[in-house]
């Protein structure tokens, strides 16, 4: 669900608990399970300490980093790491590209454990009343399910979202509220002192950092999901979950320090918490915040490809909207690859407290990128308060590095599989991105006055055969004033192509869902149209069948004859013949790449089989299109001498060679 919200009202404050603190929410299901070794060690102050780092972590990453500064920084509203990207992108610093490359990466290998994870630590409360009963097939049936149900939009489930989440976060400080009743004395963990005392005098207390972070891993959906829910209401919401959120953590300490306390096999010290009738509910509620917490997840990763396909940091791929909020979109290749990849989770790691170890590594480099692109934003932003900025984010990169060297231990034990992910997709990133710079590198456009009298002389020139009675080149360029160059390329290089009427489309989607709208520019009287076609974003691409009824309309009004080029046909049909050409640019043979350019063009390749290919993209039917290869130079071209041993055309010598060749 997507829904625009800027105004504090009580709705716009439902919608942002259901959307927004799924994940961060969701998270002390696992966060004690992980500081405790899997509930293998209670000492004071391994508790108090964990306790102490998870409520700081929670008042300086999420509170102010999050909620109080990297929401002042919105593109038009919009948040999240491609938001900070396109505000500095007009200062033109190159370096910005990688850290927003590596967030994007991060933020997609997280995807891939988070559902995998939540899901899985609450469906496992289960074996607290059926210690034998097979968790996994239930985990793996709700992951398919949540993942099949993409395709028709979340708008029905959406409205449930907030009040099953406002339930859970009641609930959750419910259960904290009558474990602190029991030893209050945990609330001295708002000193500092046990995380200091925990990270320099507890033996092992540097790795547990990396258990205490887990407790922060949905922060970066406080700014991401700004553009749904409107900062206002984040923050004013944030104020009551994260209390509630601290009060759940309070009252697991409390459990854990009560005299005699041990967990049962296969127990966690969440479950513990919940009184023996009320357990069924914990399970119940439990397992349907763990799935909207994957939902908004979900949603979160389709908004950020829709962004880098926008900033053309990834391929077109088929977006779709399953409601008439363009906000709301589904991505067929991105969901099926995420549900993959979630059951590819389950498959190596089995059971939640064994995904703990490859969870956090990758979000934690995600935080320390946000951290440095808003830095530099707030830096430009704000030139008067330089210093205070730059002592703000010193301090915020270097207690995510601290996080992110904590989390390093992980490697061995699972964190390896997020960072191999990670590292996979911002190499395919990055080189798709350097792909795309040589690309820019030759001329994109041709001046429509130079195609005109080109246009021209292949219309009056009788040895070249006509092609088809109306031609028609899809193109980038939304003026009448240019075309691209390859599409002139294949006009003019090649064989000329003559036809008819010569046909440059435009198309454009439009912000609203429905409506289709086109204008026509003339070129040359009856010989050369420029279409701009406007499609609502849930209208079908039925671009053939458009552009056979514009070329009808104008022929109704007199622009044009209709008729077939070919004599011999002429009035047998009522439509006329229609040839689309698809042109596809590949680096010509003769550039001079380098190893790591050549890489590059490799890599693009890969990413655009991913995408779709133009003809479908345009709905033309495929026995109308031709799919043309044009020749582009990104480099430098081989220059190579040739060397000529002899050369002699006279009859003279010709008559020689023969002599020798008979002779021979």
């Amino acid at each position: 669900m997507s829904i625009k919200t800027s105004k504090v009202t009580a709705a716009g404050l439902l919608i942002t608990v259901g959307i927004v603190f799924g994940d961060i929410g969701t998270s002390p299901l696992y966060v004690f399970q992980a500081i405790t070794g899997n509930g293998k060690d209670f000492s004071y102050d391994l508790i108090m300490g964990g306790l102490s780092a998870v409520i700081w972590t929670l008042i300086l990453l999420a509170t102010i980093k999050y909620i109080y500064l990297a929401l002042n920084a919105d593109n038009k509203g919009e948040g999240g790491i491609f938001a900070l990207f396109a505000l500095l992108k007009s200062k033109k610093v190159k370096w910005i590209i990688i850290p927003a490359l590596i967030g994007c990466a991060t933020l997609l290998a997280d995807g891939f454990i988070t559902p995998a994870i939540s899901i899985s630590s609450a469906v496992e409360g289960i074996n607290n009343i059926f210690p034998d009963f097979p968790v996994i097939p239930v985990v793996v049936g709700i992951i398919v399910f949540l993942f099949s149900i993409q395709q028709f939009g979340t708008a029905a489930i959406g409205k449930a979202f907030g009040p099953v989440m406002i339930l859970w976060f009641a609930f959750i400080g419910y259960l904290g509220l009558i474990n602190i009743a029991k030893n209050p004395d945990v609330l001295n963990a708002f000193n500092p002192y046990y995380a200091y005392n925990l990270i320099v005098n507890v033996k092992g207390g540097f790795w547990v950092l990396g258990a205490v972070f887990l407790c922060t891993t949905g922060a970066e959906a406080l700014y991401s999901d700004l553009g749904h829910c409107g900062k206002k209401n984040i923050r004013i919401s944030w104020s009551v979950m994260s209390v509630l959120l601290v009060i759940n953590y309070l009252g697991q300490s409390a459990l854990c320090l009560s005299d005699g306390f041990a967990l049962k096999p296969k127990e966690t010290i969440f479950y513990a918490m919940v009184p023996d009738g009320m357990l069924p509910f914990a399970i119940g509620i439990a397992t349907l915040a763990t799935i909207i917490a994957s939902q908004a997840l979900i949603t979160g990763v389709f908004s950020l490809m829709n962004e880098a396909i926008k900033l053309n940091l990834w391929t077109n791929l088929r977006v779709k909207y399953p409601s008439d909020h363009r906000g709301q979109i589904y991505i067929p290749f991105i969901n099926w690859f995420m549900m993959a990849g979630c059951l590819l989770v389950i498959a190596v790691f089995k059971k939640s407290t064994t995904m703990e170890s490859a969870y956090g590594l990758a979000i934690t480099i995600n935080m320390v990128m946000t951290s440095t692109l808003l830095c530099y934003l707030l830096l430009h932003k704000y030139p008067k308060m330089k210093l205070i900025y730059l002592g703000i984010f010193a301090f915020f990169i270097a207690l995510e590095g601290i996080f992110l060297l904590s989390n390093l231990g992980k490697i061995v034990h699972g964190g390896w599989f997020t960072l191999l992910l990670a590292s996979s997709f911002f190499t395919l990133l990055y080189f798709y991105y350097k792909a795309k710079i040589l690309r820019k590198s030759i001329t994109e456009y041709i001046s429509m006055k130079k195609v005109i009298p080109l246009l021209n002389k292949v219309q009056m020139d009788e040895t070249i055969n006509f092609e088809t009675s109306n031609l028609v080149y899809p193109t980038r360029s939304n003026t009448p004033n240019k075309i691209d160059a390859t599409v002139f390329f294949s006009l003019f290089k090649k064989h000329p192509r003559k036809a008819g009427v010569t046909w440059f489309l435009h198309v454009e989607i439009i912000s609203d869902p429905w409506g289709v709208h086109y204008t026509v520019n003339e070129i040359i009287d009856k010989s050369c149209y420029y279409v701009s076609l406007q499609l609502g974003f849930k209208e079908e691409h039925r671009i053939e069948y458009m552009m056979r009824k514009i070329q009808r309309k104008m022929v109704e009004k007199g622009e044009l004859t209709g008729e077939s080029v070919f004599p011999s046909v002429k009035g047998e049909f009522d439509e006329p013949d229609f040839k689309f050409i698809v042109l596809n640019s590949r680096v010509a043979t003769d550039n001079k790449l380098t190893a790591f350019e050549s890489i590059c063009i490799k890599a693009y390749r890969f990413v655009k089989m991913t995408g779709l290919k133009p003809a479908e993209d345009f709905g033309l039917d495929k026995t109308n299109v031709v799919v043309e290869y044009i020749p582009i130079s990104v480099t430098k071209q081989y220059d190579q001498e040739l060397i000529e041993d002899w050369e002699d055309y006279s009859a003279k010598s010709n008559k020689i060679a023969l002599t020798r060749g008979e002779n021979d």
